[in-house]
């Protein structure tokens, strides 16, 4: 597993062995970051279900000035700071040993609530993680007007068009994974806007 692109080009991110992570490939990550773009400069990133770090990491290559890295398993949280050591990233970056229920709320506290970019993937098996982490953000502060939600899923397993708020407007698929995008409808005309 390697970074794709920016600063920390082809560096590259120890993982588990034996620890059920399934780290998004680099050809997702790629599609992911190709699709957000240059809006991940100066953005503020949110990795849920961090596992590896990888997605978080890659957003910080690519110039995004914080990432907040959550995942519950204490392993994958050493595995995580183990990541951010060895490529030297020192400051921006914060790993969170929680349930993603339990970071929300505690994320929300802060100040400079909202993120630019959420990302998420829970384990594939856990289907109702996805609605659920999707319900707590559509309420939650930390995703604003102008924030973009992505879930990585199972291409066979379809999340809703819409969850209160949140408007799915975007999804694609690359081999047996899928990413769908959501953004907050704006209350003016009741639409979300494309990515």
């Amino acid at each position: 597993m390697r970074i794709v692109a920016g600063t920390l080009r082809s560096r590259q991110l120890k993982s588990l062995k034996g620890l059920a992570l399934r780290p998004t490939s680099d050809r997702l990550r790629e599609t992911l970051f190709n699709i957000l773009g240059a809006r991940v400069e100066g953005s503020r990133f949110l990795d849920l279900f961090a596992g590896s770090g990888a997605i978080g990491i890659e957003a910080i290559s690519r110039g995004a000035v914080s990432a907040v890295f959550v995942e519950n398993h204490s392993a994958a949280v050493r595995l995580i700071r183990a990541n951010l050591a060895s490529l030297r990233i020192e400051s921006g970056a914060r790993v969170v040993l929680a349930e993603v229920a339990a970071a929300i709320r505690t994320l929300e506290k802060l100040p400079d609530t909202a993120f630019d970019f959420i990302f998420l993937d829970p384990p594939y098996a856990e289907e109702k993680q996805y609605e659920g982490t999707l319900r707590a953000l559509e309420k939650s502060l930390l995703a604003g007007e102008s924030t973009i939600v992505i879930a990585e899923h199972r291409k066979t397993f379809e999340l809703p068009a819409s969850l209160g708020a949140l408007e799915r407007v975007r999804r694609l698929h690359q081999g047996d994974a899928a990413l769908s995008f959501y953004r907050k409808r704006l209350p003016q005309n009741n639409l979300a806007r494309a990515i």
